[in-house]
């Protein structure tokens, strides 16, 4: 009997394990959230290697003849002295032509529309007679071709943010250049898996609802920092250990109890900060910088509710200056677009020889595309990899590792926040770490000066005193504003 103890006990501990896993599944379905699982505090990003991406140029965009239905009416009746009538349908017909439904090319309503070939969807204007159908109306308005052979380019793919158009000609010299360039070993790899090359020419274009170069109205903060209790050096002592010196919000309390003797809350510095961002943000970014022709960009990722969002930082490489820098959960082209509006914000005209260094992300040519088909043109240098392997990385390591170097400073002061419990909570802090930067911060690099040079701190001889300077400063930027 003894001998069977082991084995009983055994038996015990596997069924309970089973009556265990039983329970937690209950549980995580009538909760809707796993809550046995322990969140991964140091967990990383999943860092996925860059997809090789090639943008060709634009479009030749070809606008057919617009007429206007009441005009050939008229013109109608003139020459024949009777007007045109209306479409005049059977009774007991079976397919009929949408009220909605206008004719793509003069305009004329359902009235004048001919269900031309039954229930197949082809539609006549009886006015002008147009051929289409619901499908190709919209195409009807402009029509790709491409910039090579000319030929109608075909709507292959809709992505979310853009519609992919291809050259299916194969005499386009396009196509023909990039063939006949390929090696022996290339066109075996190409017909096998032709998916793996590039040769015909691609359009994307972009449908995404965003106006390039629009500005905000300055916003004001809820909370009015001229009747809050804190002294406005106390605010500055605040906003110099939390920002400068990258304390978190608790840790700055301590030193405040523990060194001023100023009794303040996490939470109360929290809200501080939060309202000092919302009064420094459009100072920030409409501040007439004086900016040089190096300019980089990178992302990096930052902790926002438990899940990792990307910061894109857009850097004045010389001047060292930081000119854009938005928060998003996605790493996308429209992004990617937000952050290069801001640099071009901050522009008094876009130079004609205006180049942005990045790295092999595919995101940065989609946004140059994109701003392309809106009369914006830039260049894009981007630096792939870790090593020098092609002459363009060669040339613009540099200025990559700068934007890293940036990234680097940012997340030593980061890191003491272990991540934000909101998107307003990261954007907060991401603000004021760019207004420390551009107007409080001594660069090496720049003799010891601040990238923003302003003769009203300058005399200033301590930290918390700038601090409030410079949020008098915004201030008065805003009262100016909405005064004129």
């Amino acid at each position: 009997m003894t001998i069977l103890y082991p084995q009983i006990i055994t038996y015990l501990l596997t069924y309970i394990n089973y009556l265990e896993q039983i329970i937690r599944t209950l549980l995580t379905l009538l909760i809707g959230k796993n809550m046995f699982e322990k969140p991964k505090l140091n967990e990383q990003p999943v860092n996925m290697p860059y997809r090789k991406l090639q943008v060709d140029n634009l479009p030749i965009v070809e606008v057919p003849e617009k007429l206007d239905y009441k005009i050939l009416l008229a013109e109608h009746f003139e020459k024949n002295g009777k007007p045109l009538k209306p479409v005049q349908r059977r009774k007991n017909t079976k397919v009929s032509v949408p009220k909605s439904m206008i004719c793509p090319k003069c305009g004329a309503p359902s009235e004048y529309l001919y269900a031309n070939n039954g229930d197949k969807g082809q539609y006549q204007c009886k006015v002008c007679s147009c051929l289409f159908s619901d499908k190709n109306r919209f195409s009807k308005e402009a029509i790709l071709k491409c910039p090579h052979c000319s030929k109608t380019l075909e709507k292959i793919k809709e992505r979310k943010d853009f519609h992919v158009f291809k050259c299916k000609n194969n005499g386009c010299p396009y196509y023909q250049k990039k063939l006949n360039g390929m090696s022996s070993k290339e066109k075996k790899q190409f017909k096998k898996n032709p998916q793996a090359f590039k040769l015909r020419y691609i359009f994307r274009q972009f449908h995404i609802d965003f106006k390039p170069l629009s500005k905000e109205s300055p916003e004001l903060p809820v909370v009015d920092l001229s009747k809050i209790y804190a002294s406005p050096h106390t605010l500055g002592l605040i906003l110099t250990y939390h920002v400068n010196y990258g304390l978190s919000a608790r840790r700055t309390a301590a030193i405040m109890q523990d060194v001023h003797g100023v009794s303040i809350s996490r939470q109360t510095i929290l809200n501080y900060g939060n309202s000092v961002a919302i009064l420094l943000k459009p100072y920030v970014d409409h501040y007439p910088y004086e900016l040089s022709d190096q300019f980089c960009g990178d992302e990096t990722y930052i902790r926002v509710n438990g899940r990792w969002h990307y910061l894109f930082f857009f850097f004045d490489a010389v001047k060292k200056i930081i000119l854009s820098y938005p928060v998003s959960p996605n790493r996308d082209t429209l992004s990617a677009i937000r952050a290069i509006d801001e640099v071009l914000l901050k522009m008094k005209e876009v130079p004609k020889n205006l180049t942005f260094v990045v790295d092999g992300n595919p995101i940065y040519l989609l946004a140059q595309h994109f701003f392309a088909q809106h009369g914006i043109s830039f260049d894009v240098k981007q630096v792939i990899g870790l090593t020098n392997e092609d002459p363009v990385s060669t040339e613009f390591r540099h200025l990559k590792q700068i934007i890293e170097r940036l990234n680097r400073t940012f997340k030593g002061n980061y890191r003491s926040t272990h991540g934000f419990g909101s998107e307003k909570g990261s954007v907060s802090y991401v603000t004021l770490f760019v207004a420390y930067f551009n107007f409080l911060r001594p660069h090496a690099s720049l003799e010891g000066n601040v990238p923003v040079v302003n003769p009203e701190l300058l005399g200033l001889p301590t930290m918390p005193a700038r601090w409030t300077k410079l949020i008098d400063l915004a201030q008065q930027w805003i009262q100016e504003k909405r005064t004129a």
